[in-house]
């Protein structure tokens, strides 16, 4: 068997995967990238960019749906799918030539093939082995069904969902997660009937309750139905529709069910059990430092449990091209990691819920100031509120542990929200700081200056 030596073996090239390899190359390592279908996996195929073209699209037919609100005679004559596809492919493709461009002028060693771990120190590709002094695993993840529910004709997941050649007139959307919502955003401007279920008790589950009830009373305004707390028990399809059955005993009828429930890590098949590598359900077991048990592999992104988000992987990615490189890089908080739901309206994270202070801190404060007072969000005409969360009670002094935020483009405001936490910032430190006029941002510094105790445009 031809074999293949090189600093660094990627298996995976996901964004977890050529990140790490364009910063391990950028290092001066050698580096050899596996990846079985597309370079940037995922994300820039099937997820986060394709997803969010069509979340723009969908805010396009809202702007032509809703032009006489502010005076301009616009109307909305129709979705036309294969215009949005193309568009949605344009996008796709600009940006993976631009990939594969810089892969090739780092000289990294791009392999096509279904790589497979056989060794601790070795990856095979269609009878060829690349060695590697170090070995990182990057397999990324797959969109995730329920027992007994098959994915076909009327049932589909979200890769199915960036394809459509027509737009439904009815969907089921099971799963009021991050997919799932930004889905029945999507449908929805596009002029379906939309139906969430979820089973657990809200929208968004893992984001502060604060957030699930501002998207839920958004989502009620726009139309979009959905139904908590409730487990799906079943579907059945015929030539004309599929049909959702309820724990409750109710019935949906539908043209489509989007299956949304979650995305599995994808470390079946590729021999990571077999070559000695430490699983826990489904995940690679990796310490702080994304180290399994192995001497020199490491694994990072979805396969490793935790936020299943792109910068997430894309970080580590990083870190771990530096941890080879010897540049003993600052471990990653997982809570620092900002989140981004891009429905409308958006919904974006980042620190501790409410919850999760409490739980960790005991005594916290809150803050809550609504979009109401601020002057861009009114021309936006969108609505919400951004939630605060401060270590310690009324008359003690503590930093900044959550920021929560509900309403149009909020996921802009994310990356100073992100600052305040990782610093460690208090509220008096972002009250001092002047933010433009008239800014979603200034929504940002008001709400610090309210739980600095000094609020302006809200009621004290």
């Amino acid at each position: 068997m031809p074999e293949h030596n090189a600093d660094l073996v990627i298996l995976g090239g996901g964004s977890g995967g050529y990140a790490c390899a364009l910063r391990a190359a950028e290092l001066g390592l050698s580096v050899v990238l596996v990846e079985r279908d597309k370079l940037g996996g995922t994300c820039l195929h099937w997820g986060c960019i394709p997803t969010k073209a069509l979340l723009h699209a969908a805010e396009v037919a809202d702007a032509a749906r809703d032009g006489d609100k502010v005076g301009v005679k616009s109307s909305l004559a129709g979705i036309d799918m294969a215009g949005v596809n193309a568009y949605k492919d344009g996008v796709v493709t600009k940006l993976y030539k631009g990939l594969q461009g810089l892969v090739k002028s780092r000289k990294i060693e791009l392999v096509a093939g279904a790589g497979r771990f056989v060794a601790p120190n070795a990856v095979e590709v269609d009878g060829d082995r690349y060695v590697g002094e170090h070995v990182v695993l990057a397999t990324g993840s797959y969109a995730r069904s329920l027992p007994g529910l098959e994915i076909g004709g009327r049932i589909i997941t979200s890769n199915e969902a960036i394809g459509l050649d027509a737009v439904p007139e009815r969907v089921v959307v099971l799963g009021g997660g991050v997919i799932g919502v930004e889905f029945a955003s999507v449908f929805r401007s596009f002029g379906a009937q939309v139906t969430v279920v979820e089973a657990l008790p809200r929208l968004v589950p893992a984001e502060d309750e604060f957030c699930s009830k501002q998207l839920e009373r958004a989502f009620r305004r726009r139309g979009i139905g959905f139904k908590t707390g409730v487990k799906f028990t079943g579907a059945r399809q015929s030539e004309y529709a599929v049909t959702v059955s309820l724990e409750s005993g109710e019935d949906l009828e539908a043209d489509l069910l989007l299956v949304a429930v979650g995305r599995g890590p994808n470390t079946a098949g590729q021999g990571f059990e077999e070559a000695g590598i430490g699983m826990e359900r489904g995940f690679v077991q990796v310490d702080e430092r994304l180290r399994t048990n192995l001497d020199n592999v490491y694994a990072l992104g979805d396969i490793v449990a935790g936020l299943q988000l792109a910068h997430r992987g894309f970080a580590q990615g990083i870190f771990v091209a530096e941890q080879i490189a010897g540049l003993d890089p600052v471990v990653i908080d997982e809570a620092g990691i900002p989140r981004v739901t891009y429905c409308e309206p958006e919904v974006a994270s980042v620190g501790l819920t409410e919850a999760e202070a409490k739980e960790r801190y005991g005594a916290v404060s809150t803050v809550v100031y609504d979009l109401a007072g601020n002057g861009r969000s009114q021309i936006l005409q969108t609505q919400g509120a951004i939630k605060l969360v401060r270590q310690g009670g009324p008359d003690e002094p503590g930093p900044v542990v959550g920021v929560h935020m509900v309403g149009a483009r909020v996921g802009e405001l994310i990356g100073e929200a992100q600052l305040v936490y990782n610093w460690d910032a208090y509220a008096d430190d972002v009250a001092a700081l002047i933010h433009a006029h008239p800014t979603q941002n200034e929504a940002f510094g008001e709400a610090h200056l309210a739980l600095a105790g000094k609020p302006l445009h809200a009621h004290g």
